[in-house]
């Protein structure tokens, strides 16, 4: 128990390497230029490295953990679907360049701490995918990669109550257990080296937690709870279903078809930061008016910018919620054709 407190303390206090040194001389609230002056300033290619040693030092504490049982074993499932949601996230500013300061640094870093161990799609392909047909594209319908998700977990017009309560945790259905499974399959498939690193890190937890680690430490956050995680983040980045068409500048383009989750309970945003939306991801709106904006930034960007259109209170509970929203969005009033939206219920 001792060594699982020493790694997870050790992980932590490297991951604030980077938060410290990208915090100093921070502003509060400034407008973009600035913001980006200051972080080509501090950009690096070493406190990146620390930051995602860190990580992986946690999720090996919390495979000693796993051990030590069932209670143990349920809190190292979460924090480690955690931990690879952060890994995700902090891969997705990798994919951006905007991680450490050279192309080959965002790439090696990208692959070997998050892409390899998690057996997600090469970095270029994923850059391709969000960087140059999901930006410019937001809430598209045919165009948009990440609105063609949600329609193929069943997120469309005209979906019952009951089809939209299971789309929204489709990762933990049946339907998308084999989803997950043959996404990994088809990766690993024409990848070995990325085979190869997912027996390693079996095998390493294996070896430093035993059967309890492996299945409660790698294959249960990784087949079930760290997909769930990521698919209610897409959730909350857009309104998706009935985003307000705008031209003009990006932040007011952005602020018509983003979100800002929980923008006035500062526990719940705190929570959620630390959790499923980490990295910037509760900053959603900021990041895709300025996407070369590191996520050490982006609270400060926000503050500048105007809010975006819908500003909700909580995911499933409260008013007004995401949820509530999206549902309302896939169900349109009697007297509106499908597709369409009721105006009533377009924010604006």
């Amino acid at each position: 128990m001792r060594l699982c407190l020493v790694l997870i303390a050790a992980g932590v206090a490297l991951r604030q390497v980077d938060r410290a040194h990208f915090a100093r001389k921070r502003p509060r609230t400034a407008p973009t230029a600035d913001l980006i002056s200051l972080q080509r300033r501090r950009v690096n290619n070493l406190t990146p490295l620390l930051l995602l040693i860190g990580q992986w030092l946690q999720i090996a504490g919390w495979w000693l953990l796993a051990a030590h049982g069932p209670l143990a074993a349920a809190v190292t499932a979460v924090a480690v679907a955690v931990h690879f949601r952060h890994l995700q996230e902090i891969s997705h500013f990798a994919v951006h360049g905007v991680l450490a300061r050279t192309a080959r640094a965002n790439l090696l870093l990208g692959e070997v701490f998050a892409h390899h161990p998690l057996a997600l799609a090469p970095l270029p392909v994923r850059r391709r995918r969000h960087v140059h047909d999901h930006h410019p594209n937001a809430t598209v319908v045919g165009t948009d990669p990440n609105l063609a998700e949600l329609h193929e977990a069943s997120l469309r017009q005209g979906a019952t109550r009951v089809a939209f309560t299971m789309a929204l945790i489709r990762p933990l259905t049946p339907r998308g257990i084999r989803s997950t499974m043959a996404g990994i399959v088809k990766t690993l498939r024409h990848s070995p080296s990325r085979t190869i690193t997912i027996l390693a890190l079996a095998g390493g937890a294996f070896a430093i937690g035993g059967p309890a680690a492996l299945i409660w430490g790698f294959l249960v956050p990784r087949l079930l709870l760290y997909p769930q995680l990521a698919h209610l983040s897409l959730l909350v980045e857009h309104t998706w279903f009935d985003p307000a068409v705008r031209t003009g500048p990006a932040a007011y383009v952005e602020a018509g078809r983003c979100l800002r989750l929980y923008p006035r309970n500062r526990f719940l945003a705190a929570l959620t930061a630390m959790t499923w939306l980490p990295y910037g991801d509760l900053h959603h709106y900021a990041h895709s008016a300025h996407p070369g904006m590191r996520w050490n930034y982006l609270p400060a960007l926000e503050r500048h910018l105007p809010p975006p259109h819908f500003t909700p209170n909580g995911l499933l509970l409260g008013s007004p919620t995401v949820a509530g929203r999206h549902f309302s969005a896939l169900t349109p009033a009697p007297g509106i054709s499908g597709g369409e939206t009721a105006p009533t219920r377009r924010a604006t």
